[in-house]
């Protein structure tokens, strides 16, 4: 309880958890803010409003087919966090399955899994992603967001399995073992929970990995039709040379919410590693210290 409260004052933390619930708000009340708020959908065409730049009427422009940026922005919220979130999830279950269980039982399990793992490691994972979602018929969302998570959770699975192998010989688990816990017990019950900042920051880094991963399979022409995101923005920008007809705010407002929600999740766990590791938040007031201290005189010298 004390951790959690000295994070949620981290003014790291505070930042990047507002940036994130405004995306979350967005994706949950979108469809209901461009009705009931702006009073059009992300689709509608305007024919008589074509490529205007912002205004009153279209405070982030329009696009080529007259259809609302802000609009669009709103309700590409959704489409990236669900496939960010699910991404997410698939990645870090399958990080924690086989990081946990080869660092902790080790001997041939840790030899099978961390063969499996170093497989997944050393494959091109994007380039895989890409012919495996290529050759997918009609693929949604859904599916994006599976092949994402399957083909994304080797490297976490790799730190949650050294981690795991410090642990699993300290004092308190020999204790543990030594008074007859079973070995579910000890994991659940003695390991994991001292694992769960790495997950936490693991799952805050897959959600961005699984949206810009996302946005670059748009990019290339790997997307859901039907359910737009910021990636596909993007790609609808680049297929009608907003960039070279200079239609700037087509294409960097979906480009600005990727690089604010990255932000987001790195400011959270840049709070978080200051809280686990208080030397990084002291060394800073040190120094604060420190400089605040050097005299007037020296510092004109300098």
């Amino acid at each position: 309880m004390r951790s959690r409260t000295r994070m949620l004052r981290n003014r790291k933390v505070q930042v990047g958890l507002v940036v994130f619930a405004l995306c979350v708000l967005a994706a949950l009340f979108g469809p209901w803010f461009n009705d009931a708020v702006l009073g059009r959908s992300p689709t509608t065409l305007n024919y008589l409003a074509v490529s205007r730049p912002p205004s009153g009427a279209h405070p982030l422009g329009t696009t080529a087919s007259g259809e609302d940026v802000l609009a669009q922005v709103i309700a590409g919220a959704r489409g990236s966090l669900l496939v960010g979130l699910v991404s997410a999830v698939i990645g870090t279950a399958l990080a924690i399955v086989f990081g946990v269980t080869a660092g902790f039982f080790g001997g041939w399990t840790d030899t099978v899994l961390n063969f499996v793992t170093n497989l997944f490691i050393v494959m091109p994972v994007f380039a895989l992603t890409l012919v495996v979602a290529g050759y997918v018929e009609n693929i949604s969302a859904l599916s994006i967001a599976v092949i994402i998570g399957v083909f994304g959770w080797a490297g976490g699975a790799r730190t949650l399995r050294a981690q795991t192998m410090s642990l699993r010989n300290r004092d308190f688990t020999q204790a543990a073992r030594m008074l007859g816990e079973s070995r579910l017990r000890l994991v659940f019950g003695e390991v994991f929970p001292l694992l769960s900042g790495w997950v936490f920051a693991m799952f805050l880094h897959a959600i961005i990995g699984g949206v810009l991963a996302e946005a670059g399979l748009a990019f290339l022409g790997v997307s859901d039709a039907g359910n737009p995101s910021w990636g596909t923005m993007i790609q609808k920008a680049q297929e009608q040379n907003a960039i070279l007809n200079g239609q700037w705010w087509w294409f960097l407002p979906p480009g600005f919410c990727i690089a604010a929600l990255g932000t987001a999740t790195g400011l959270v766990n840049f709070g978080i590693d200051e809280i686990a590791n208080p030397r990084l938040a002291t060394g800073r007031r040190t120094s604060r210290r420190a400089a605040s201290r050097v005299p007037a005189s020296t510092a004109a010298s300098v």
